[in-house]
């Protein structure tokens, strides 16, 4: 631990003195719209205490360290801004570790805490000189997120910010990653069995869901709180705050079930929204799709049209010349005129029954052959 400390003078950092500051420190900067007062989650209301926090950071990092006071808790504690409030974060040793804890699966988590870190990086770094020459040493940071939520995820997974991004590329110049840990009961059993109090939690919550499959949340709630007390399942921390407990509970229910209606409300709206989206496109390029068919359809029927009607009169001008033909007694010529269109040509013009007419004839080419 000597050594530990010894590092810390060394890099610069004099934790007593950055929490000071730090505590000084106002986000009212931040450009966004507050929603409410913030109330204590049940997981933040255990782990906001140094000693609980040490216990959960020695069992994230298989330390044992023992001096809670070296904790510079840096959790916002100011007025509540819209993703700008995280549960937990807090510097031992050089390194700012930001706990989260969640009930629903949230891909934009890492997005969240780069706002987050920002802002405690920005208080962290207010007195020092960023545009000299000087390297501003600043702590590593570790980004967690402790997920109890009902759907099932693996026990450990990773979110990248780089996942968020409109376009992808293989080396991303910005890249933030956090770790999610499922804490529900059955799950990270090593992480469990080092913090006792993260266990009890998981148990706790666990209680708190079988009851409710029968009881009113209230009542569910109740339950569970008296089970664990009997149990000695944070038995001293719900004698101490069970009142608290059973409000920030409710709390929490009441705001995951608004959330969850929100979310069925907008899946609902896109739906419609996409049927009539879908319908309008289908009716345009029904639409489309129809002219063109119809183009197509009357050219096709125009030819037919327009071949039936030259068959017609090219049959009625050779019809005519036959008859001339015969009352001048040319057999021969008539024999020719069949098989050679030259000799027909000739004979037209011969006997002056008009170019518009042969014209057509031999447009369409239509004589002796079919449809």
């Amino acid at each position: 631990m000597k050594e530990d400390k010894d590092l810390r003078k060394e890099n610069g950092y004099w934790l007593q003195q950055k929490e000071a500051d730090y505590q000084k420190q106002e986000f009212s900067e931040i450009a966004a719209v507050p929603l409410r007062t913030y109330r204590d989650r049940v997981f933040r209301m255990i782990f906001k205490e140094r000693k609980s926090l040490l216990q959960l950071y020695n069992a994230m990092n298989g330390t044992d360290y023992e001096e809670a006071e070296d904790l510079v808790v840096t959790t916002l504690e100011n007025a509540v801004y819209l993703g700008m409030k995280n549960d937990v974060s807090f510097l031992l040793y050089d390194q700012l570790n930001l706990y989260e804890h969640q009930s629903t699966n949230n891909p934009n988590m890492p997005l969240r805490n780069l706002f987050y870190v920002s802002s405690l990086y920005s208080a962290l770094t207010r007195d020092e000189n960023l545009y000299g020459p000087q390297v501003v040493k600043i702590p590593e940071a570790r980004f967690v997120v402790f997920y109890n939520g009902k759907e099932e995820l693996p026990e450990r997974f990773e979110l990248k910010l780089s996942d968020s991004f409109a376009t992808k590329t293989e080396m991303p110049a910005l890249e933030l990653r956090t770790e999610v840990w499922n804490i529900n009961a059955g799950c990270n059993k090593v992480l469990m069995e080092r913090c006792k109090l993260l266990y009890d939690y998981a148990v706790f919550v666990d209680k708190v869901r079988k009851y409710g499959e029968n009881q009113l949340f209230s009542e569910a709630v109740e339950m569970a709180i008296e089970e664990c007390i009997k149990e000695n399942v944070l038995s001293d921390f719900f004698r101490k705050n069970r009142s608290e407990v059973l409000k920030v509970s409710i709390f929490e229910y009441d705001e995951q079930r608004q959330m969850e209606l929100a979310r069925k409300g907008a899946i609902e709206e896109g739906r419609e929204k996409g049927i009539k989206e879908g319908r309008e496109k289908g009716i345009k390029e029904g639409r489309e799709k129809g002219i063109k068919e119809g183009r197509e359809k009357g050219i096709k029927e125009g030819i037919r049209e327009g071949k039936r009607e030259g068959r017609q009169e090219g049959e009625k001008l050779f019809a005519a010349l036959t008859d001339m033909l015969l009352g001048d007694g040319r057999i021969d010529d008539l024999k020719q005129a069949v098989h050679d269109e030259r000799v027909r040509k000739l004979l037209y013009e011969e006997y002056d029954l008009g170019n518009n007419h042969y014209e057509a004839v031999l447009d369409t080419n239509l004589i002796n052959q079919p449809e």
